[in-house]
């Protein structure tokens, strides 16, 4: 799979790294994605945009919060699973969503997105709120909660209405943050395998807060992902990775 890919420039080249290379992972065939190998079989990582997410996996291909032009992801297998996160425009789009589910597709949101969805998004779409689980084909899904804690950003992200989610491969846990800061419901997860965390200001949480809370909770492998912001509010993920520390290695994705 070839995709075209644009670079993020931020104080250093932030967006590039060297990967080294652990017991369960590696660079995948092509260069548009990560592979990681589980008891089930590999997960490919494609970054797509900002929020925006491609996993192959064993499960099925799963999109997470897909925005931006359809052909953005004409390169990549179809959907099987879209999880949507919350409502804002670079996590849910119902054109972009309208294009990309097809007849067969299921989708998983937030209570808020599912009441926006255009009827014939409905039909294929379900609901899960903070603290509740589902699954898609065998596959555990819980609803982490997503909010901000710091007053003057509740603003964004109220507590109790966006998602995180955890979707459970066999022996290997996949978080995914979506938009909130380092809450103790991020900082208490246990026997994560693999996490996207997001860091801006002034919507989420700095480059501090992110590593800080990875270091705590300690997953195998971690993506600094949602990292540009406003007004000066933009993330530098080397920055991010030099204050994790040993225990997690960070892995960077093309996502600008």
């Amino acid at each position: 799979m070839t995709q075209t890919r644009r670079h993020f420039l931020a104080t250093s080249a932030a967006a590039a790294g060297v990967v080294t290379l652990l017991p369960f992972a590696a660079r995948a065939a092509t260069q548009s994605g990560d592979a990681f190998d589980t008891d089930a079989g590999p997960i490919i990582v494609h970054p797509v945009d900002h929020a925006s997410i491609v996993l192959e996996t064993p499960k099925g291909v799963i999109y997470v919060d897909p925005v931006g032009e359809p052909a953005q992801y004409s390169d990549f297998p179809a959907a099987d699973l879209i999880l949507i996160t919350h409502e804002h425009g670079d996590h849910y789009n119902a054109d972009t969503l309208a294009a990309l589910a097809g007849d067969d597709v299921q989708i998983i949101t937030n209570p808020a997105v599912f009441d926006m969805l255009p009827e014939a998004l409905a039909a294929k779409a379900s609901k899960i709120a903070n603290g509740e689980n589902t699954e898609f084909n065998g596959l555990p899904i819980n609803a982490i909660p997503a909010y901000n804690t710091t007053e003057e950003r509740k603003k964004f992200h109220p507590e109790g209405r966006d998602n995180g989610y955890i979707l459970g491969f066999d022996g290997f846990r996949v978080y995914i943050s979506g938009d909130t800061e380092d809450t103790p419901e991020m900082r208490g997860l246990t026997d994560i395998s693999l996490a996207f965390v997001c860091m801006n200001l002034p919507f989420t949480m700095d480059s501090n807060a992110a590593a800080s809370a990875v270091a705590e909770f300690k997953p195998a492998y971690v993506y600094p992902y949602h990292f540009r912001g406003k007004d000066g509010g933009t993330q530098d993920p080397q920055e991010f990775a030099k204050r994790v520390g040993t225990d997690v290695e960070v892995k960077f994705g093309d996502w600008y």
